[in-house]
């Protein structure tokens, strides 16, 4: 499983794949993953409130409402664990991502300058 969560992450983000033992490690620090041959997601719960660590489609399989219906998926799971807000960074560049975020009822709640590289983070939220 983790060797096909690196692989599809380096599709996903070819300049900073992760290793499967990225995954691996998130993974024994709690945090779930739910992955289908297309497409993944990383999130954690604490306490009542959860975040997604990433999210990625395969290139060619984008824009075919993968990435909403994961986030839909681990909405139910985390309401039903007492979760009452979800939250989420993105890089303020990533027209797609904000988009896809914003669709999905997320709210721009702050800002991590120079986050990625040298480009701000939104941080954005929703309740649940």
């Amino acid at each position: 499983m983790f060797e096909e969560l690196s692989n599809l992450h380096k599709k996903c983000f070819p300049n900073k794949p992760w290793s499967a033992d990225d995954f691996r490690e998130l993974q024994n620090s709690g945090c779930e993953i739910i992955m289908s041959q297309n497409g993944f997601i990383v999130y954690r719960i604490v306490l009542d409130e959860a975040e997604i660590i990433t999210i990625g489609v395969n290139p060619e399989m984008r824009r075919q409402g993968i990435a909403s219906a994961m986030i839909g998926i681990i909405e139910k799971s985390i309401k039903n664990q007492g979760v009452k807000k979800l939250f989420l960074e993105v890089a303020s560049n990533n027209v797609a991502g904000k988009k896809l975020y914003e669709n999905c009822g997320f709210l721009p709640v702050g800002l991590r300058p120079k986050y990625y590289d040298g480009v701000d983070a939104i941080l954005m939220s929703k309740d649940i």
